[in-house]
């Protein structure tokens, strides 16, 4: 059986290190463009913005309570409203002719399942791992017992 030659090692590592670098390339260029960090700010400072006319659009999501602006500077920010404000906030939008535009249902439900999820479901699997843990410490406990009877 013969080895690999120089030639052929050569290349494979040439065609590797390509595909390396094209794998570590294509995410960065196209992540990019699509990640847009919204700031979270205050009622008091949106409130600013809108009387002073630095709103360029603006995105209402009603199942979360939220406003998403976008500022003629390029800045995004993230506001939340108390519930059932929704009407006076788009009002109040639309009365300095910001472009508003409310998300549908479907749309409004898939940014609302990527707010962090509490921890309920961790405390069920915890109280599971302990009462399976009891459980098992009590049979072992049984079956000492009766083991040590039996002798």
């Amino acid at each position: 059986m013969m080895g690999p030659t120089r030639a052929s090692v050569s290349r494979i590592a040439a065609a590797s290190l390509l595909c390396l670098a094209l794998a570590l390339a294509a995410p960065a260029g196209a992540g990019a463009e699509a990640a847009v960090h919204y700031t979270r700010e205050s009622i008091q400072a949106y409130e600013g913005q809108l009387s002073g006319g630095e709103i360029a659009a603006a995105t209402i999501n009603k199942r979360v309570g939220s406003v998403r602006l976008t500022l003629k500077n390029g800045q995004h920010y993230l506001i939340h409203y108390k519930a059932h404000e929704e009407p006076a906030v788009a009002a109040a939008l639309g009365a300095k002719n910001v472009p508003v535009t409310v998300l549908k249902a479907s749309e409004a439900q898939k940014e609302a399942s990527k707010a962090p999820v509490k921890h309920k479901l961790r405390y069920i699997a915890g109280g599971i791992l302990v009462v399976v843990v009891i459980v098992v410490g009590a049979v072992l406990l049984v079956d000492r017992r009766r083991k040590r009877l039996a002798e």
